[in-house]
């Protein structure tokens, strides 16, 4: 692996730190949203409305986002606009992305 240190043993604040991580990013819904946010700034209501889902539900998950630091937001008049803020979770969305359709397509060829 790269830039992996294997040397060095994962601390207990290290390990809940990832874990965090990953549980933010272990909703399928909360996924959508990033692929969405990943394109650019979008309103709460564009979010909904390309999603299916309804504002409450978007606000909800945007809500857990924000608390990790994933993404932040600006008003603008009534609306509230999200981005994403923080350039590794685009890296680790790629990345579970291309694992994924790695393993299913080995999956699919056995």
């Amino acid at each position: 692996m790269e830039n992996l240190d294997a040397s060095v043993p994962l601390n207990e604040n290290d390990a809940a730190s990832m874990a965090l991580t990953f549980k933010a990013l272990s909703d399928p819904t909360r996924l959508r949203l990033l692929a969405v946010l990943f394109k650019g700034e979008t309103c709460v209501n564009d979010l909904a409305e390309a999603l299916k889902i309804s504002q409450s539900a978007v606000s909800h998950q945007l809500q857990r986002l924000r608390l990790l630091g994933f993404v932040s937001a600006r008003r603008e008049g009534q609306q509230i606009f999200y981005r994403v803020d923080d350039a590794h979770i685009g890296d680790l969305f790629q990345r579970a992305l291309e694992h994924s359709r790695h393993i299913h397509s080995e999956l699919g060829s056995k």
